[in-house]
């Protein structure tokens, strides 16, 4: 139990800066992809619309917008004790997140240059906002005596491979779930000031814009590539995506409710609101959308909560490992049952509605 009157302890691979948390199926991911077929897109379908996007990019709106002022100049030690933990963590996380956003693009804007040039000076000018943000939210760890050595995190994280086809569904829904996780905060804090504990979030309105237009960017190059949204293949991997990311947020939130309580959120109503909005978004260019207005989604990730707690039980006790194998396993077996049954549950048809003013 962390002592609420001291300062929390963290791994440190070297004086103040603090070891990546360990990699699970719920912390963030780094991605590569196969840059080749990426190169080969034929984007003419939908040219005009990334152009324009472009333009945007370009204008770069959120230029001056990182800069730190004078409120962040003072001691932020009576944020301590398991709050001071969790909004470490918190930064961390978002810190993991963004960089690892950079990094990609990064990657290609520099293997597309000649070949797609629209495509690599969009992933270019992304990466930039990425870096921005990773850089800024690095900087407020610093406030707490700590910061990630990114280039250790470059070097010593795991990748994984996606298919161009899933790299565009992951960020998509990723670029766009971030901005109503940062609208909603901001929101918040905006009707209640008394509960912005730290000034960082008095930056997330423009913030969620630039995530805003980054997903802008993956849904018009989706829909250059009809093919990505249109037959039974697309419907099931959208459907993959959209649980992937929405049981991942849960899950992940849920067991740190303590610190949106910090900041005046209930976690599950905060969930439960971004995950709507989020889904209803998505169904503006995904040929479906889950019921997440069925009791039973949230349900059976509420079973995945209770499973995880037990987890975690199980791996913090003195049992031997080869021991806590056979504890975890029902658990792990309960959630993936508790997940393959809510894949099946049966999406929203939204396609006909594609077009339409809703």
């Amino acid at each position: 139990m962390v002592d609420s009157l001291k300062k929390p302890s963290f791994e440190e691979i070297r004086p103040g800066v603090k070891a990546p948390a360990k990699e699970t199926i719920l912390t963030p991911r780094f991605y590569t992809t196969d840059f080749d077929e990426m190169a080969r897109m034929d984007i003419s379908v939908n040219e005009d619309e990334l152009k324009a996007i472009l333009e945007e990019f370009r204008t770069d709106y959120n230029r001056h917008h990182f800069v730190r002022d004078e409120e962040f100049e003072q001691s932020w030690d009576r944020i301590d004790g398991e709050t001071r933990q969790l909004f470490v963590e918190f930064l961390e996380r978002s810190c993991t997140a963004e960089f690892s956003g950079f990094l990609l693009y990064k990657e290609l804007s520099r293997r597309l240059k000649g070949k797609n040039p629209v495509l690599a000076e969009c992933f270019a000018l992304m990466s930039r906002d990425e870096a921005r943000h990773a850089g800024f939210l690095n900087k407020a760890m610093s406030d707490f005596d700590l910061s990630l050595d990114l280039g250790f995190l470059t070097k010593n994280h795991t990748y994984t491979f996606f298919k161009p086809k899933f790299i565009f569904y992951a960020t998509y829904l990723s670029e766009k779930i971030g901005y109503w996780r940062y609208i909603t905060i901001y929101r918040h804090l905006q009707a209640h000031p008394e509960d912005r504990i730290y000034p960082i979030f008095r930056f997330f309105e423009n913030w969620c814009q630039d995530e805003n237009r980054h997903g802008d960017f993956f849904d018009a190059i989706m829909r250059a590539q009809p093919q990505m949204l249109n037959d039974w293949k697309a419907r099931l991997w959208c459907r993959f995506f959209l649980l992937s990311v929405f049981a991942t947020m849960y899950l992940n939130d849920i067991q740190r409710a303590k610190f949106y309580a910090s900041i005046g959120l209930n976690a599950r109503d905060y969930d439960v609101y971004v995950i709507e909005k989020t889904n209803e978004t998505a169904g503006r260019v995904f040929p479906v959308m889950l019921d997440v207005e069925n009791p039973e989604f949230y349900q059976r990730l509420d079973v995945c909560v209770k499973n995880n707690e037990k987890l975690t039980a199980i791996a913090s006790s003195n049992t031997p490992k080869f021991l806590q194998f056979f504890q975890k396993l029902p658990f792990y077996v309960s959630n993936g049952w508790q997940l393959l049954r809510l894949y099946l549950m049966k999406p929203i048809d939204v396609a006909p509605s594609h077009g339409m003013v809703r």
